[in-house]
């Protein structure tokens, strides 16, 4: 071999062990960002409520299906933290600065809270990660009364006197009586507002007729449906919900009008939605944004989300955040003409 192609030959092998490290880097680098960040520790998931109530049970469905799946490495600790309606756990995370272990799962809450009672926070003191879904909020009457029609209900609380029809609903200045008072404020009618400690003790009180309607989540009255005791109206939702299987008397939840396509002009759902701490990385807010996905996808996730009658929708990013303020809004003004705002 001459010296000229004796240094071709160097110059060839160089190149291909350069090209080999090139490449050995590339992968290394592409697995290092598949795998940009995960969690090291226990997740504590906050519940801004009570055991046993909507976002409570939520939770730890959630926790079910990671732990069964095995969609996380570390695990998912449920801490529920109710004080102040909530406040507590949203004043947990807001001043858990950069913290990426901690998340909480919201309702409306998020918004009625601080406009209710003036605790200082917002939900621009945490960073969104995911809406999961929106709880949808029905229209109930007794079997035995003779509405059939939001209108002929409505039509009826005009007609009845100041007062004289009772709305029974969860909580006081929070979703149902929020409902309650958008209904009162387009329609003109005024109801006495008796609140309850849970959906549970709403539908009964209604079944015993000592109350003339509620606004109660599909949920917590499908079985005085099914019973034959309850009659569903309307549903509060944009849209109809999406399950045609028969419920009671051959109809389903598809069956239920919206409220707006019956005539009177009310939309509101309940945000079933994942925050963070502040001051997260983007690499640590996608971590759970595709961990949300995944539990999205698994068959109990979507059973939960039928017998529930969810709405499905699901958002994250700056579509999530446009969502937000506009619901923040939206509240603000159904409180404020309602007389709840803080004083």
């Amino acid at each position: 071999m001459t010296a000229l192609e004796s240094l071709k030959s160097s110059a060839k092998a160089a190149a291909i062990t350069c090209l080999s490290f090139t490449a050995i880097a590339t992968t290394t680098l592409t697995s290092s960002a598949a795998l940009a960040w995960e969690p090291t520790k226990s997740v504590e998931f906050i519940v801004p409520a009570g055991t046993g109530g909507g976002a409570d049970q939520m939770a730890r469905m959630i926790q079910g299906i990671i732990q069964k799946n095995n969609l996380m490495k570390q695990p998912v600790v449920v801490i529920n933290k109710s004080g102040g309606a909530g406040a507590e756990g949203f004043l947990d995370v807001s001043g858990s600065n950069r913290n990426p272990h901690k998340i909480i799962i919201t309702l409306s809450n998020l918004f009625t809270t601080p406009m209710a009672t003036g605790v200082p926070f917002s939900w621009k003191d945490m960073t969104p990660v995911a809406m999961l879904a929106l709880d949808n909020f029905i229209l109930w009457v007794n079997s035995e009364s003779a509405y059939k029609s939001p209108k002929e209900f409505v039509d009826a609380a005009k007609t009845g006197g100041a007062n004289s029809f009772k709305m029974g609903g969860t909580g006081s200045k929070q979703e149902d009586q929020i409902v309650t008072a958008a209904i009162e404020q387009t329609t003109g009618t005024t109801f006495t507002y008796i609140p309850y400690k849970g959906g549970g003790d709403v539908a009964a009180q209604l079944v015993g007729n000592h109350i003339t309607a509620s606004v109660n989540n599909p949920i917590e009255a499908v079985a005085q449906w099914r019973a034959g005791a309850l009659r569903p109206l309307c549903v509060f939702d944009s849209q109809r919900i999406q399950l045609k299987e028969p419920i009671a008397e051959g109809k389903s939840w598809n069956d239920v009008p919206t409220c707006k396509e019956s005539g009177l002009d009310v939309e509101y759902t309940m945000l079933r939605g994942i925050f963070m701490s502040p001051g997260v990385t983007a690499d640590q807010t996608k971590f759970y944004v595709e961990l949300f996905q995944k539990v999205r996808e698994t068959d109990d996730w979507k059973d939960f989300m039928a017998k529930g009658a969810f709405n499905t929708t699901f958002k994250a990013g700056d579509e999530y955040k446009t969502w937000l303020a506009q619901a923040e809004t939206t509240h603000r003004s159904l409180m404020e003409k309602a007389g709840f705002l803080a004083k």
